[in-house]
């Protein structure tokens, strides 16, 4: 049996780690350690959250890694895991190790530059898998003689009229997608037969006013409403549709100047124009970091999240391929890690991604990708595959895992996950992990749609990556233990390696974190891989989403997680909301994580303490204990569960959750809640799933329990066993 320790694993040690407590009543938040031990076992991680804290670890002995995976743990000297990232100290992983003339000196011209066979090197596309092969050129058929369909004015609006999103990006998505397929078949085929309809597509989407998507006007002066072309700003998807762009003229740049010789000139000045002018120009996209992200829509300074690395890869793509100065393509590399350190200096040192594991693949992932161009582009000069944190970042993904699909999904994170193959397996190669080479097979050989591509960046490397990927046997590690200081997330099973039994999940953290709910304290149980205790996790995202009326959609509440609410009184949203006084311990029988939750309330709703405390003794139930004081008798006082289950309360303080049927083959967990009846009152709720993106894996709805408290007291206690039988 292994710990995963922050991306180690450990042999099973008993273990304790204390945070501790910080005032929640000021938002400017201490630095450097504010507890320190001085036994001769404890070692304090320096792996500081964002606010500077540092957690102690007390352990029976001295926690030795794992030999499979590289990288394990650091001495406390170490100046990466000491160092206070978020008070106002640099890493800068990429540019203290390499100057703008190092870069100058190693980066490859663009003519010799070659990550990835063009459409003229035959003999590649020609001995590609066939089955890739058969599909690549499928995809292209479908859109031979393709109606490139409009993008008016008012279907931009919808936006900002009505909140809605979707319909714009349905039709903007299908251009590049079929743009994509249609390139990509060119290179299988080489016939020449699709290259009016490329270069349709090429024209058509050049002709746009806007490279993105409503919902990121918010960065421009004029705000909301239609994309002003004389400011061009550069979100999300701006970033991608370069990024196509430029894949396009790196594969069939020779095959588009037989159509006109005008197709790539005009790619390259609207690039310039739209994306690498502005970017080499300016500093204040916030998602650079470089004037101290400043978030556009809440006005908060903040760590940049995952549009960072996203934007960056797409931006290094671009740049290598498309800008014809020399020192002007150095000067847009070295640009862009700048910015990455600004994304790589304040992650959580242990790796974890607080927006969950489905951003991972545009958090890590894309980092991943950003490394790699970097690596490709230097002929190995620039590399930073040792650095501890980007090996944990990497790790993360397989820690989420629950089972099969189904993934720890806190924060806006979906519930069911099928992360990149490739990206997984190819990280793993670089940082030599096992565990996530194994789950880029597992995911490879999960897929049941045929093979597919995101974007061209991750389907190159997919194509020619293939035959090793399918040749690994695939596995799911599921470690026993994960614990996460840095974001606070603890994860224990019963088994590592095998879904069989209990699982829970559970998180501290703070209410200000990327995508955040307000959930301080949440959990979830699954048995035997399938879900018992739920995080409902978010629904398809509107104008609201992103908004100061985030809190007001129901996924977002306190009340709607696994999570107490009383006085009328729901946790807050801001990074002064916080878990103070977390402990973890975990030992061969048992795992348990401690934590005050009564800090991510507000100060008037009464609340002095309360201290939540989640353990899970292996192969029998999982025990939340709550023990809480109010400065006086609360008027009312409430515990929410969430489950798809089917409910029988029964007079004795059970509850049974029956398992059903769900969605497409998905079944919910079976399981068994105790409690106290002569204290609590339990009443239930079906709660209508009517959003697309939240039925994929709730199907039509989801239960909601409440237990309340028929006589409330200034103090007291509750306690709530989850076990898999009666």
């Amino acid at each position: 049996m292994t710990t995963e320790w922050a991306g180690s694993p450990f042999r099973p040690v008993s273990c304790l780690v204390t945070r501790p407590q910080a005032s929640r009543r000021s938002s400017t938040k201490p630095t450097g350690s504010s507890h320190k031990s001085t036994k001769l076992n404890s070692r304090t991680l320096g792996w500081p959250r964002f606010g500077g804290l540092s957690y102690t670890v007390s352990t029976s002995e001295p926690p030795t890694p794992n030999p499979r995976t590289p990288g394990a743990f650091e001495s406390p000297s170490s100046p990466s895991k000491s160092s206070t990232l978020y008070s106002g100290s640099s890493i800068a992983m990429l540019t203290q190790s390499h100057t703008l003339e190092d870069l100058t000196r190693s980066l490859i011209p663009r003519e010799s530059w070659n990550p990835f066979p063009t459409a003229d090197d035959r003999t590649a596309w020609d001995t590609a898998l066939p089955q890739i092969r058969e599909a690549t050129l499928k995809g292209g058929k479908e859109y031979l003689g393709h109606d490139w369909p409009a993008l008016p004015a008012s279907l931009f609006l919808e936006f900002a009229r009505t909140g809605n999103r979707r319909n714009y990006e349905d039709v903007s998505f299908g251009r590049r997608y079929a743009l994509r397929d249609l390139v990509l078949a060119e290179c299988v085929d080489a016939r020449g037969r699709f290259l009016d309809d490329i270069v349709n597509g090429i024209w058509a989407i050049c002709e746009e006013s806007f490279w993105g998507i409503p919902a990121c006007m918010h960065m421009q002066e004029q705000g909301p409403g239609l994309p002003d072309v004389e400011e061009p700003v550069v979100p999300l998807f701006v970033a991608e549709t370069v990024s196509l762009l430029a894949w396009t003229v790196y594969l069939i740049g020779p095959r588009l100047d037989q159509v006109s010789p005008l197709v790539i000139p005009r790619i390259k000045s609207e690039s310039q124009r739209r994306v690498l002018k502005p970017l080499l120009d300016r500093d204040d996209f916030w998602w650079m970091g470089l004037q101290g992200s400043i978030h556009p829509i809440t006005g908060e300074k903040r760590r940049v999240n995952n549009w960072n690395p996203w934007i960056c890869s797409n931006w290094m793509t671009a740049a290598l391929i498309l800008e014809d100065n020399p020192d002007t393509r150095t000067q847009h590399i070295y640009k862009a890690m700048r910015c990455i350190d600004e994304f790589v200096d304040p992650y959580p040192r242990d790796g974890g991604c607080d927006e969950g594991p489905s951003y991972w693949g545009h958090a890590g992932a894309s980092l991943f990708d950003c490394l790699e161009l970097l690596h490709s582009a230097t002929d190995g000069a620039i590399d930073h595959y040792g650095e501890s944190v980007i090996q944990e970042i990497g790790r993360f993904i397989y820690r989420a895992q629950i089972s099969d699909r189904w993934f720890t999904n806190f924060a806006d994170a979906s519930a069911l996950v099928l992360p990149s193959s490739t990206i997984c397996y190819l990280y793993g190669k670089r940082i030599a992990d096992e565990h996530l080479m194994d789950i880029g097979a597992w995911s490879a050989h999960k897929r049941t749609e045929g093979w597919s591509v995101q974007n061209l960046s991750r389907g190159l490397p997919a194509i020619f990556a293939a035959p090793e990927i399918l040749d690994r046997e695939p596995k799911q590690p599921l470690p026993r233990d994960v614990w996460l200081p840095d974001i606070e997330v603890m994860i224990s099973r019963d088994s590592e390696g095998v879904s069989d039994g209990l699982f829970v999940a559970a998180k501290g953290g703070h209410n200000d974190e990327s995508h955040n709910h307000n959930d301080i304290g949440t959990f979830t149980v699954y048995t035997d891989g399938k879900p018992l205790l739920v995080d409902a996790g978010v629904e398809t995202y509107t104008a609201k989403t992103f908004s100061p009326d985030r809190y007001d959609i129901w996924t977002m509440q306190t009340a709607h997680h696994n999570l107490p609410t009383f006085n009328g009184a729901q946790q807050e949203a801001g990074r002064i909301f916080e878990a103070a006084n977390v402990t973890y311990a975990s030992d061969n029988s048992q795992t348990s994580m401690s934590l005050d939750i009564h800090g991510a309330y507000p100060d008037d709703c009464g609340l002095e303490s309360w201290r939540r405390t989640i353990t899970h003794t292996r192969h029998a139930k999982v025990v939340i204990d709550d023990v809480y004081c109010f400065a006086s008798v609360p008027t009312e006082l409430s515990w929410h569960l969430m489950t798809r289950s089917d409910i029988e309360i029964l007079e004795d303080g059970r509850i049974r959750l029956i398992p059903v049927a769900i969605v497409d083959g998905l079944v919910s967990g079976e399981g068994w809640l105790q409690f106290d009846p002569d204290l609590m009152d339990v009443s239930e709720e079906k709660i209508p799933v009517n959003d697309q993106r939240m039925s994929l894996f709730w199907g039509d709805h989801l239960n909601h329990m409440t237990l309340t408290a028929r006589s409330p007291e200034a103090s007291g206690s509750f306690s709530l066993t989850v076990t898999e039988s009666e």
